[in-house]
Order: C-alpha cells, then structure tokens, then sequence
C-alpha cells in the first residue's frame, strides 16, 4: 500500500474518533451547564479539544451555547466538529477507490450535516442536546458502516490503529484535566455529580454500576478507564487494540520496521498492563499519565516516519 494511502486512512479515522469524542463531551458538558450554573466552567473542555492558546477564552465568556457554536460550526477554530471533518472527507477523497461506496457517502453525509446552517441555528435557538445527538448518531453510522463494509486488509488496520491511537490520548487527557480539577479543588473528590459526569462523557457510565457498588470513587473510576480490558474507551483497551492491527502490517519487506515499533508499542502495553491503582498514585496520576501520553505521540511520529513518509 502507498504510504499516502496509509496517511489517508489513518487519518481519515483519526478524525472521525476526535469527532466522536468531542461531541459526547460537548453533550454531557452542556447538560452540566444547566444543572450547576453557578459553579460551571467550560474551560477543561476548550483545553483538551482546543488548547487555550488557540482561542480568546474571555471572549467565549463562559457562555454555553456560543462554545457550542466555536466547537461545533466555528470557522476559525481549527478543531471545530466543521473543520475536523472536513479535513476527514479530505482524506477520504483521496482514497475513494481504496473505500466502500456506502462509507464515502456515509461520510458524505456526516459532512453535509455538519455544513448545514440549520445545525448553527439550531445551536443557538433549540435544544443543543438535540442537535449534538443528530450529529452522534452520523458517527455511529460511518462506524457501522466501516464495520460492514470495509474489507479485512492494510488499509482497514490503519483505520483502527488511527481510531485507538486517538481513542487512548483523549482518554488520557480526559482524566488528566479531570484530576487535575480535583486536585485544585479537593471538594470535587465527593462531588457525585462531579464523576457521573466524567463517566458519561466516556461512555462507561453503566459498565461502572455494574462493576461498582460501592458508589463513586475517584479510584475505582481511575482503574475503569486506565486498566479496564473490558471497557472500550479505556487506555489499555486501546493500546491492545493498537498492538492488534500492527500486528496485521507485518510482511518480508518491513522487519526491521515492524520489530523496532512492534517493541515502542509493546513497551507501551506492558506499562499500562502492569501498573495498579496503587503503583499509579505511589508514582504520581500527572506523571503516569503524561509518560502515556508522551508513548502515544511516539507511537504516532514513528507510524509518520516509518510508513507515512513523514507525510
């Protein structure tokens, strides 16, 4: 396969989870907004998804729905759902042979839908949440139709390692904005609403009542989403899932390739895999988590390197 072929796709589903992400939290952040207005702040979300060096915070003014507006339908944010999927239908553009009929319309879709003025008026003058679930349920779409119809091959496993990739550094930077939060306010630590909210935003919500009886607990929900094998969103899911489909590239012609980021990613794996709840905390939550995120990024710039023709 082409090395911008491989970009392509890689990107193209790298895309498409920030999306996903972006808009689950949008969601569950919104909500939140009503219920403790006082309190509320949309800052966390804007550093993770934006960075505060990329917008005038005081301009947004804490102000639901025109960070609505910026993040979703915002022209001059670069991260904005508009422009993220914009850039995905971009790559999927240049790979429409190598892609199913019913995933480039699919895509098409999810594209036209974000374009549409009807969504940034309806932002503005409905139910947010309504809108944002519209543009949820178009994600959950392109996934089962990549799932359907995709073929089992190259291009599919640099799908899934640009979908987990990005997966397991918003997990990460989730839960460290999240933490952090509590560590400036050491209320929040039995702030139930606080964690639900957290869950939500994740998708994990019910697995944790299933898993937990014992009610919210900044532990618990720690080892859910770092070393939880059975939930989807969490760190090690991803990273195994990353291990997975690199394993599916390996041929005659890229050993040496294959064996040095085979290791980066197996490093990386055994790090997650043989930590605890307790190691974590003996160590430091900011500095294992920021160790993580700094493996991912490696992982990424060696894919780059090695495969994208630092394309």
């Amino acid at each position: 396969m082409l090395s911008r072929v491989a970009a392509s796709f890689y990107w193209l589903s790298r895309y498409i989870e920030r999306s996903d992400g972006m808009l689950r939290m949008l969601k569950i952040n919104y909500a939140s907004s009503q219920d403790t207005v006082q309190e509320f702040t949309w800052e966390p979300v804007i550093r993770i998804f934006v960075g505060l060096h990329e917008t005038d915070a005081d301009t947004l003014d804490n102000d639901s729905r025109s960070v609505l507006k910026y993040m979703v339908t915002g022209k001059n944010n670069p991260n904005s759902i508009l422009n993220i999927i914009t850039l995905a239908r971009e790559n999927a553009r240049g790979v429409q042979e190598h892609i199913t009929k019913d995933l480039w319309q699919c895509l098409n879709e999810y594209y036209h839908t974000v374009k549409d003025p009807r969504i940034e008026r309806a932002l503005q003058r409905e139910d947010p949440i309504g809108v944002l679930d519209v543009l949820i349920k178009q994600v959950m779409l392109y996934y089962g139709t990549v799932e359907i119809t995709m073929e089992r091959g190259e291009g599919r496993s640099f799908m899934n390692i640009g979908k987990y990739l990005e997966r397991a550094i918003q997990s990460v930077d989730i839960l460290d904005t999240k933490f952090s939060s509590v560590s400036d306010n050491p209320n929040l630590l039995t702030d139930t609403t606080y964690w639900k909210h957290l869950l939500l935003s994740l998708g994990g919500y019910e697995l944790y009542l299933k898993t937990y009886r014992e009610g919210f607990e900044a532990e618990n929900i720690l080892e859910q989403v770092v070393l939880n094998n059975d939930f989807p969103r969490s760190v090690i899911y991803a990273v195994n899932n990353i291990q997975r489909y690199f394993d599916r590239l390996k041929n005659d012609t890229n050993v040496d390739t294959y064996r040095e980021m085979s290791f980066q990613i197996g490093r990386l794996q055994s790090r997650i895999k043989y930590s605890s709840v307790r190691s974590i905390k003996q160590e430091g939550l900011h500095g294992f988590l920021t160790q993580i995120r700094t493996e991912l990024y490696n992982v990424g710039n060696s894919l780059n390197e090695y495969y994208f023709a630092n394309s």
